[in-house]
Parts: structure tokens; C-alpha cells; sequence
């Protein structure tokens, strides 16, 4: 298959040794789903219907909690935009190296691209961290007008925190500030509350069309929160395992 058709045929790929793999059954969360995150989703929404548009539009970073929504939010796009021409490439930090290779291949397609970096951070030290400020600057070779870069992350800037035994921590420290800079749109994702997290339950309950007594879900769900947290991640576990329990009795 030519690359002109497969960008018709497919929305999704990933960049895994130096190969553009297409996603065939790729996984595509309902934005309307999302809940508890409406300014990170507006956000997000708004900047990428420009990306889509032709328009000028910002790198994001997402950061923050675990099983908050993040990587969720980004994927959601495709649902909102594929008919409109979205791609979305998920990038590996090994293989960010030949990344430029896919600038040539991007630059003269109709189609808007999402390079995603799925919870992406650096040790310090770490070379790649000026490869990747190096492609979002567009080095000498101007970036694509129809590229931007999307990336999750649980660290604010991506690095743990200084510690004691960097040799240079200065350095360190504003080498990650410096790529961090980079993303004009910066989005944090903050841990949920119990009430948060039983909205959450009671809505995909709902949409799956379970049957069960307010007072035994909640119960079973506050129980299944305290070894799995009160996260958006950790709702949809417990409401996976309800559903299976249920149909099986």
C-alpha cells in the first residue's frame, strides 16, 4: 500500500523503529466521556480544531496524576476530528532521532498530524531531551505547518526533581525547563475526589446499561477504590470487572 492510501485508509500509526506502523483497530475514548476535566478538554479541543483548520495552532503538554484522563483526552481528538483530516502518530522516545524522516513525508499531505508522546519524561543528562527541543524549534529545517506536538506526562517538567548528586543540576534543570517552555499549551490533571470518582462510576454504569441499586454500586465501588485510588482509570477498572460479574451470575 502507497502512503497516499494509507493515510486515507487509516487515522492512527505509531513510529517504531524507524517504521510508520498503521493502527488497525485503533483506541478512540468519547470526548462527552471525559468528565471532570472541561477546561483541559475545551483547551485541547479548541487548539486542535485549529491545528485541523490550517490555522495556527500550540504543542501541548498534559500533565499531572495518573488515571486522570490524559492520554484519553489527546486520543479523544481522533473522534472529534478524523473526518476532518486528523492523523495521530504515538512516537517513542528511542525513535525520536529519525523523527525528521516523517517531516518530509508529512509536509505535502492535505492531512493534519498529531505527533503523541504518551508519558514521555527524561532522566537528566538524557541527549534526547535536545532532539526533541530541536524538532519542535524546527532546528534549520522549518517544522511542517501541519504537525504539532502532543505529549503526556506525570512529572510538571518532565525529569524528576533535582536531586543532591547531579553533577551540573543547573544545567539539568533548565535544559528540561527550556523543552517545557516549548509547549505552548501546558494542561496540569489533578488526582480526583471520592464524589469525582462515583460520578464517574454511575455515568459509564449508565452508558453500559448495568443493572444495579445505587446504595451496592456505590459500596462496591468505594470498596474497589481502596486498593485502586479514586482515578478516572481506576472507575473504568471497577466498572469493567462490575460489568463481567454481573453478566456471569
Amino acid at each position: 500500500m502507497g502512503m497516499n492510501s494509507v493515510f486515507e485508509e487509516y487515522i492512527a500509526f505509531r513510529f517504531k523503529d524507524e517504521q510508520l506502523q498503521p493502527i488497525k483497530h485503533p483506541h478512540i475514548p468519547d470526548f462527552e466521556s471525559l468528565l471532570h476535566i472541561d477546561h483541559q478538554k475545551e483547551v485541547l479541543r479548541r487548539n486542535t480544531l485549529q491545528l485541523v483548520r490550517g490555522l495556527p495552532a500550540n504543542d501541548a503538554l498534559l500533565w499531572g496524576d495518573r488515571g486522570t484522563g490524559k492520554s484519553s483526552l489527546v486520543k479523544s481528538m481522533l473522534g472529534l476530528f478524523a473526518k476532518e483530516g486528523l492523523r495521530i502518530v504515538q512516537i517513542y522516545k528511542m525513535d525520536l532521532w529519525h523523527l525528521s524522516d516523517l517531516y518530509d513525508l508529512f509536509r505535502e499531505r492535505e492531512e493534519k498530524f498529531i505527533l503523541f508522546f504518551d508519558d514521555l519524561s527524561f532522566e537528566p543528562g538524557d541527549e534526547s531531551i535536545r532532539v526533541l527541543k530541536s524538532l519542535m524549534d524546527g532546528d534549520i529545517e522549518e517544522r511542517p505547518a501541519n504537525v504539532a506536538i502532543y505529549a503526556t506526562s506525570n512529572r510538571r517538567h518532565l525529569m524528576p526533581e533535582r536531586n543532591g548528586e547531579e553533577r551540573f543540576p543547573e544545567e539539568s534543570y533548565w535544559e528540561r525547563v527550556s523543552l517545557v517552555e516549548r509547549f505552548g499549551i501546558r494542561l496540569g490533571f489533578f488526582a480526583f475526589g471520592k464524589e469525582q470518582y462515583l460520578s464517574i462510576v454511575r455515568h459509564m454504569v449508565a452508558q453500559r446499561g448495568l443493572r444495579i441499586g445505587e446504595e451496592e454500586l456505590e459500596r462496591l465501588a468505594l470498596q474497589w477504590s481502596m486498593s485502586n485510588g479514586y482515578s478516572g482509570r481506576s472507575a473504568s477498572q471497577f466498572v469493567k470487572n462490575l460489568e463481567g460479574v454481573l453478566k456471569l451470575s
